[in-house]
């Protein structure tokens, strides 16, 4: 077995004399997905901003239709690569306002330096970084990407002071949806309570949340309908997960990636049919938000 392990070697671009920028560009450009930031689609490469010099590649989620600003640096991250990058999403939000915009950085070395000044824009800017690695195999070259800084997760509605200034109770829910689907999030709620016998409903005009010791703990939330409630399940996007719920046979909405939330429409029957695969969905969204 070991004859047939070849170890790779890393080989920096930037001082390389066959592969360039423009290389790194042309390989996104065919195969977005290779970022690591799902299934999208190049809308235009090396797109001209007046007085701002070229974006380097626009790229686009099919479904939620959210637009990725993609700016490529070969060797060490640098404070012009920043400013650059941040300008070119600037221009592109206040152009077409009707999408979701996120800025990327991608360069071959993230520096921590460089990681400490992005994470003053993290949360005001929704910016991803992503490290890029060449290593050479044999006589092949291939790109390993590595995102080093996620865009930070905006908090649920109800962590916010906003929310809190609009509390509502049990009766709006059950006037706005109907006593019965109201009833299902006491259900789930009893799952809840098996990782945390302390959690309480806590109820505002947007959601039904929950609350430990006064305060909002949202893992998972709530939104009764007339003849569902929807469930939101905090965790990440997998394979595995969509792979759990579809053999469940649930009925979902889309994954709701900029909250990082799964929406599932339960009935009364789904609830009673799919109690462990419910139970697993909670807990994750639970271990995860613990820590």
């Amino acid at each position: 077995m070991s004859d047939t392990y070849i170890k790779p070697q890393r080989i920096w671009l930037k001082s390389h004399p066959e592969y360039s920028e423009k290389w790194v560009q042309t390989l996104i450009a065919q195969d977005p997905s290779i970022l690591g930031l799902g299934d999208l689609v190049l809308r235009d490469q090396e797109r001209i901003h007046p007085r701002a010099g070229r974006l380097d590649l626009l790229l686009q989620d099919p479904e939620t239709k959210r637009r990725y600003e993609v700016e490529v640096q070969l060797g060490a991250s640098d404070e012009a690569h920043i400013i650059r990058t941040i300008e070119y999403w600037d221009i592109e939000r206040k152009r077409y306002p009707q999408y979701d915009h996120c800025a990327v950085i991608v360069a071959e070395d993230i520096t921590a330096r460089f990681l400490n000044v992005v994470s003053l824009f993290n949360g005001t800017i929704p910016l991803i970084a992503i490290q890029m690695q060449a290593l050479q195999v044999g006589e092949n070259v291939t790109l390993v990407f590595t995102t080093v800084m996620d865009e930070l997760t905006r908090g649920l509605v109800d962590e916010d002071e906003d929310a809190e200034a609009a509390p509502t109770d049990r009766s709006f829910w059950e006037s706005k949806a109907t006593k019965s689907t109201v009833a299902l999030a006491d259900q789930l709620l009893e799952v809840v309570r098996e990782f945390d016998p302390s959690l309480e409903l806590k109820y505002n005009k947007f959601y039904i949340g929950l609350s430990k010791d006064g305060q909002p703990f949202n893992f998972v939330t709530f939104r009764p309908k007339k003849n569902q409630i929807n469930l939101e399940v905090k965790i990440p996007e997998t394979e595995e997960t969509d792979a759990k719920i579809d053999a469940a046979e649930i009925e979902t909405l889309e994954y709701n990636k900029r909250w990082g939330l799964y929406r599932l429409r339960l009935t009364k029957d789904d609830i009673k049919n799919n109690s462990e695969t419910l139970r697993d969905l909670i807990h994750a969204a639970y271990e995860r938000r613990m820590g």
